[in-house]
């Protein structure tokens, strides 16, 4: 008879405060709502890429930042690296579960700030010809 050992998860039960300077939940925060990292969600919720289809679909991002900002995803938990043993190597990002669901997350703000421009951009107007 096989005794099944129950594994129990390193941080079960622990608080996370993010106002907490020292909280490492905080850190987690800054990498998903970076500019490359909503970005980087956003475009993976879509579909699964590429290296180079998913830095054409962020335009204007470097490639060493958008390596970065998959490698932090990454070790997040957040973001799937698949390597294919090919010639030449193909690398594709998709989402792991808690990728989609924070994707689903900022997707939405996304969908707000493209949704609300008009009255932003009119906002800065008023704003910049009160000053």
């Amino acid at each position: 008879m096989a005794v099944s050992k129950q594994v129990k998860p390193l941080f079960e039960g622990a608080a996370f405060d993010v106002y907490d300077r020292m909280c490492p939940a905080r850190l987690v925060l800054e990498h998903v709502t970076s500019r490359w990292g909503v970005l980087a969600l956003a475009a993976l919720r879509e579909r699964t890429y590429r290296f180079s289809e998913l830095r054409r679909r962020m335009d204007g991002v470097s490639e060493k930042m958008l390596a970065q900002t998959l490698q932090t995803l990454e070790r997040d938990g957040l973001v799937l690296r698949r390597a294919y043993p090919e010639v030449p190597p193909r690398v594709e990002y998709s989402l792991t579960e808690h990728g989609r669901e924070a994707a689903e997350l900022v997707t939405g703000l996304v969908s707000w700030v493209q949704l609300r421009m008009p009255e932003i951009l009119q906002a800065h107007e008023l704003r910049d010809g009160a000053a």
